[in-house]
């Protein structure tokens, strides 16, 4: 009987702790000014997650927003288009690369770049990235360049 109650406790136990498979909430800080002197950024610009995590977009500080850059999402990937001044949270929905950019700054090339498990559009991500308008290009073509 004690072994029985033993192995129901070690199994609830089980049941309730967490799972290293667990979603993630990612966070990345719309800014005027980055950790590395330059203007009008995201920080971090590039992160790989996994599929099911989340990304929450902070207005730390303030007149930015963030919002999917058309073209570059994956085939059934969804979009998001937050406010400006305010925060908001991104659930992707299929694996691959999801751009996306600051609308008021997007020119000063305040633009990221979010890989969901394998980059499985990566060329397509790329040519989008060639599309944008001034330093965007240049460093979003970096971005899309860290992606495996």
């Amino acid at each position: 009987m004690k072994l029985a109650i033993s192995a129901a406790l070690a199994l609830a136990a089980f049941a309730v702790a967490p799972s290293s498979a667990e979603a993630r909430e990612w966070q990345v800080k719309m800014l005027n000014k980055g950790a590395d002197g330059k203007l009008m950024v995201f920080e971090p610009a590039f992160i790989a997650i996994k599929p099911g995590d989340t990304v929450k977009f902070l207005a730390t500080n303030k007149g930015h927003n963030a919002e999917s850059i058309a073209g570059m999402a994956p085939a059934r990937g969804n979009s998001f288009k937050g406010k400006i001044n305010e925060e908001i949270v991104f659930k992707p929905t299929a694996p691959g690369l999801y751009g996306y950019k600051c609308l008021p700054h997007v020119g000063m090339g305040m633009v990221g770049l979010i890989q969901v498990g394998p980059a499985t559009n990566k060329a397509q991500a790329g040519a989008a990235a060639a599309r944008l308008p001034g330093l965007s290009k240049k460093t979003m073509g970096a971005l899309v360049a860290k992606a495996r």
